[in-house]
């Protein structure tokens, strides 16, 4: 079970290791958080949409055709069947948003709504992706580092509630490392730090062609993506996972 915040982190991060298990047959489930309303949109066409209540099925139909060309069939958005507690009506966790710090990193908005993944309460978030994983008989959780990769509130929160999931059912916990560099430094540190890197080339087409599906939020530029903000980052061909202890 991949857990992941906001429609196109799936590709981003993790799009070759998806194309990679679904065409073995393993039938990755992947749960998305919210609907990325909060989230930018790239010059041109589609610009008009941002900040509109017309963005977030938007960002929904991109996620499905990105996932299309994964070959994953299994997806949920959290608080919605199977993602959704038992008894509960279904719910929409809304993009908290974020700003970015002096750091370089992002950090928490200012102007999160009541809504907001990380203002309702966690309880409600964790007890939902407890069911996604137990329905799905999920093997293993899938999520990001407990710095949310880049500081994104949402992406710390997934980070959060997929770990505890993981203790809870006794499942391993994979943290995604995105940065390469690492990864490689990590292979040689000792097992609990250890990385695993995968050469997901032979997947590496399904994963750009995927990428292009997210045209409100960056545009694929040779082999680097240009994010909404006109930062470059290249599509790498190797994705890297740490297995995390379970405490």
């Amino acid at each position: 079970m991949f857990v992941h915040a906001h429609p196109d982190d799936e590709t981003i991060t993790t799009g070759g290791t998806l194309a990679a298990l679904s065409e073995a047959g393993r039938e990755p489930l992947v749960v998305t958080l919210t609907r990325g309303e909060r989230g930018e949109v790239v010059d041109g066409p589609l610009a008009h949409l941002a900040g509109t209540d017309g963005l977030a099925p938007h960002r929904q139909a991109e996620l499905s055709a990105a996932l299309a060309m994964l070959g994953v069939e299994r997806h949920a958005f959290l608080g919605v069947p199977p993602a959704r507690a038992e008894g509960l009506q279904p719910t929409i966790y809304e993009d908290s948003g974020m700003e970015w710090l002096a750091s370089g990193q992002a950090g928490p908005s200012a102007d999160a709504t009541v809504d907001a993944l990380t203002v309702v309460p966690a309880v409600e978030s964790l007890n939902d992706l407890f069911a996604a994983a137990n329905e799905a008989g999920a093997g293993a959780i899938v999520s990001y580092d407990d710095g949310g990769g880049y500081g994104h509130p949402d992406h710390v929160h997934a980070h959060r509630i997929a770990r505890a999931v993981a203790v809870a059912l006794d499942l391993p916990f994979w943290e995604i490392v995105s940065d390469g560099a690492e990864a490689d430094e990590r292979a040689g540190a000792d097992d609990s730090e250890a990385a695993e890197a995968y050469d997901v080339t032979p997947w590496l087409g399904r994963k750009v062609v995927a990428l292009r599906a997210y045209a409100t939020q960056l545009t694929v530029d040779g082999d680097e993506i240009v994010h909404v903000g006109g930062q470059r980052q290249a599509i790498s061909s190797v994705e890297a996972f740490r297995l995390r202890p379970a405490g």
